[in-house]
């Protein structure tokens, strides 16, 4: 079971890594994007959906198809996607829409906190296909690696208390080990709500024996998603009925809870349909809860309230993985618990080196092996940190009107992480440590100041207007650096 655990982490160890502190960050996808946009005002509360909805609805006008996500006191933009009118069946586009217009945002253009949340489960250069079978086989060996850790580990509760400074080998295994007993139950969680949320893609055999039939099909999908039955057009013109009225009939259907989205079908048509999905906020469900209009009437045709026992398991513990439930105080206990994961799953890494480093003798010269992987976990994990924050400076310094800017701060990303790569490969490690470490202390400390040169929200005034979404970044900015100041500072006498 020693060696399952070791070789279960090590071998997806640096994507299991990348895939925690990503989804960490993602916690608060909603708030990054905010502070991606800062040409936009902040969000004041829960908005009027059904204004904002209609809006949105006569932007759109006849276009044939389209579905929005509505602003629900997090996000200050409408993300939208639509079938263009002359592009075919398959023909979508998606985008950012303006909540107070319903047309495209007048801001930088950039993917915002959906970069970070998309690729902690695909990988961005990656298919969506193989970037989710690539998260899923990861997830299964951090799976084994978590069930062999506590078989293992007799003693686990007992070395929760037990931690001992600068003893090298020994503070890097305290510290793995402290960090999987705090989150224990979580990173269970975690890890295996992860594999449930695409499990008809990890493995789809039984749902191909069991639903054949279009009906069985059909009936699948209302169980999982709010999918507007399937209606053909009649040809005959007719435009939509108010869509602010059937938001408020919805929410007036759900006693008052917040709507999540509005989808359209076959706008500005007879046999047009819409449909108003519940808002995730205060439900640890993610199973589909939408009410089914008549565009053309507004009269309501069905409403979709409960789904069956196996749908709902799945709902709840899908729910439980994204925690978009939560509240505020919650959210950060997210976060706080899936960073101390990130760390479990880092140290671990770094034990393994640490491990076979103080096993040679003098004399021996370190394997090949062992240089190679010193050197990537240097890169796979301060680099990673570095990366993300040279992606976040290059929203502050690209040109805003620049011309597909949101895939430059992505190439940033990407290309700042393989020039952190190389430079581990050419420095001594614990140099390459140090740097990278120091150097993402400072650019985050920097970040900062850069906000308050580049924007009109500052830290001083974001506190005096109580715009706790840019206060709130900036100071989790300075926590960070000093978080990686502290690390470059011990892992002088730590790390080899």
């Amino acid at each position: 079971m020693s060696g399952l655990h070791i070789w279960a982490g090590l071998l997806c160890g640096w994507l299991l890594y990348a895939m925690f502190l990503t989804g960490t960050v993602a916690y608060f996808r909603e708030e990054q994007s905010q502070w991606m946009r800062p040409e936009l005002p902040a969000s004041a509360g829960m908005p009027d959906q059904a204004a904002i909805a209609q809006r949105v609805a006569d932007a759109f006008g006849d276009t044939p198809q389209w579905t929005a996500r509505l602003p629900d006191g997090r996000a200050n933009t409408v993300y939208a996607f639509w079938r263009e009118r002359d592009g075919g069946p398959r023909r979508f586009a998606e985008g950012w829409l303006d909540p107070a217009t319903g047309r495209a945002v007048e801001s930088r253009d950039t993917l915002g906190g959906e970069f970070f949340y998309r690729f902690h489960f695909q990988f961005h250069h990656l298919s969506s296909f193989w970037g989710r079978l690539l998260a899923g086989l990861a997830a299964m060996f951090m799976l084994v690696a978590i069930i062999s850790g506590i078989i293992t580990h007799k003693k686990i509760f007992v070395d929760f208390f037990t931690f001992r400074w600068g003893k090298g080998q020994r503070s890097w295994l305290d510290a793995h080990n402290a960090l999987s007993v705090f989150g224990l139950p979580f990173h269970l969680m975690i890890t295996y709500t992860g594999l449930i949320t695409l499990m008809a893609m990890y493995m789809p055999w039984g749902q191909q024996a069991g639903i054949r039939t279009p009906a069985e099909r059909q009936a699948l999908s209302a169980q999982l998603a709010a999918v507007i039955p399937p209606v053909r057009a009649s040809g005959e013109a007719v435009p939509l009925a108010s869509v602010a009225d059937m938001v408020r009939q919805a929410q007036a259907h759900w006693g008052g809870a917040v709507a999540g989205y509005v989808s359209v079908s076959h706008a500005g048509d007879a046999a047009a349909r819409v449909s108003v999905s519940r808002g995730e906020a205060g439900r640890l469900s993610m199973s589909p809860q939408y009410v089914l209009f008549e565009g053309a009437t507004g009269k309501q045709l069905a409403a979709h309230d409960s789904v069956g026992a196996a749908a709902e398991t799945r709902g709840v513990l899908y729910g439980l993985h994204l925690g978009r439930f939560s509240d505020s105080v919650t959210r950060w206990l997210y976060f706080i618990v899936s960073l101390a994961g990130t760390a479990m799953v880092g140290t671990g890494l770094v034990l393994w080196t640490v491990k076979r480093r103080q096993k040679l003798t003098a004399q021996a010269m370190p394997s090949l092996g062992l240089r190679t992987v010193e050197r990537i976990n240097v890169a796979a994990i301060a680099g990673l940190s570095l990366a993300m924050t040279a992606m976040l400076w290059a929203n502050r310094l690209l040109p805003v009107d620049w011309p597909g800017r949101a895939g430059m701060e992505v190439q940033v990303f990407f290309v700042a992480w393989g020039v952190l790569l190389l430079h581990a490969l050419l420095r001594p490690v614990r140099q390459a440590w140090r740097e990278q470490l120091w150097l993402a202390a400072a650019a985050l400390a920097l970040l900062p100041i850069l906000n308050a040169l580049t924007t009109a929200r500052p830290l001083w005034k974001s506190l005096a207007q109580g715009d706790w979404v840019f206060a709130g970044a900036d100071m989790l900015f300075l926590a960070l650096a000093l978080l990686h100041a502290l690390l470059a500072w011990r892992v002088r006498r730590t790390v080899s």
